[in-house]
């Protein structure tokens, strides 16, 4: 935009020297210099820290499902990629071993249900001790929390989708055993109840950023586009800013000023949750200051949307 601005300001210089309007001296041969010095100072400067623009990606949580218990997979309805709903199914295990247990500890139960009541009857007839009831009371209870136990058992063999989302790289089958171990994840199940898209903007551009400022975004998966939005919060942590316990002391190499991350929201929610993760595109915040740059901005950001239908980087 820069060189657009300077290279229109040579035109006009041009033309009024050639119409003999001002004359051809030394400042006027120089005053393309000064221009230029001006727009960079005066102008495009101030524009990053007024409308500070910066590299936005989209991403979403990721859940590693692991089931609740161990056992052989009987049966696996989703397909890749295809948008579930929480609480669909996901897959299934054999769910004989854990019925047959809640089976077995729900008729231990009913006879020491029956034993309870006869301890009871002998208590209050004299004919039997207090003891004894409560000895058969303290078995129905925990055979009671056994069940519940043996029942939440059988009911997580059967596996549900934890939100609305997908199954991407599915691998698992009939037939495979799977384990409950969580370094033994069988799913990767991608959340897009919640799209986030974070912007990298430069330290020395962030000063003025706050939540609810306007944000105009344009997207690598949908060139020539421009999507408005606003500003949800700015990240108060990046990793070099992280302290991890460790025996060493601090590697000035590791000091560096990245940039801060600004999470932003769209205006339109039905292209947000379209937008892939890893989707890529340049955003541009605009503040309450400099506000004579916000136009070029826009302007800018408009010829960066254009670009994008033939510049994959």
């Amino acid at each position: 935009m820069i060189v657009v601005l300077l290279n229109v300001y040579l035109v006009i210089l041009y033309c009024l020297v050639k119409l003999r309007i001002v004359p051809f001296n030394l400042f006027w041969k120089v005053s393309p210099v000064l221009v230029l010095l001006l727009l960079l100072v005066g102008l495009f400067i101030p524009m990053g820290w007024g409308a500070p623009q910066g590299t936005a990606l989209t991403v979403r949580n990721s859940v590693a499902i692991v089931p609740n218990v161990a056992g052989e997979v009987i049966e696996v309805p989703v397909t890749a990629n295809t948008p579930l709903k929480a609480g669909d199914v996901l897959f299934k295990i054999d769910p004989v071993p854990f019925k047959a247990k809640v089976d077995a500890l729900q008729a231990e139960l009913d006879l020491a249900t029956l034993r309870l009541s006869e301890t009871s009857r002998l208590q209050t007839t004299g004919a039997g001790r207090a003891f004894d009831t409560e000895q058969s009371q303290a078995e129905v209870d925990q055979l009671q929390a056994q069940l519940v136990g043996a029942k939440w058992d059988l009911d997580k063999t059967v596996v549900r989708a934890p939100a609305d989302g997908y199954v991407t790289n599915l691998a698992l089958r009939k037939g495979a055993r799977v384990s409950s171990l969580p370094v033994a994840p069988v799913m990767a199940f991608i959340d897009t109840s919640d799209t986030i898209i974070g912007i990298e903007i430069p330290q020395i551009n962030a000063r003025y950023i706050e939540p609810g400022q306007p944000v105009e975004v344009t997207f690598k998966f949908m060139p020539g586009s421009v999507y408005s939005g606003k500003v949800e919060s700015v990240l108060q942590a990046v990793a070099t800013g992280q302290t991890r316990v460790s025996g060493t002391a601090v590697a000035p190499g590791l000091i560096q000023s990245v940039p801060v991350v600004v999470r932003i929201k769209l205006d339109d929610e039905k292209f947000a949750e379209r937008l892939p993760a890893g989707s890529t595109g340049t955003a541009a915040i605009f503040t309450e200051h400099v506000n004579a740059a916000h136009v070029i901005r826009k302007v800018l950001l408009r010829q960066i949307a254009i670009t994008n239908y033939v510049n994959p980087f």
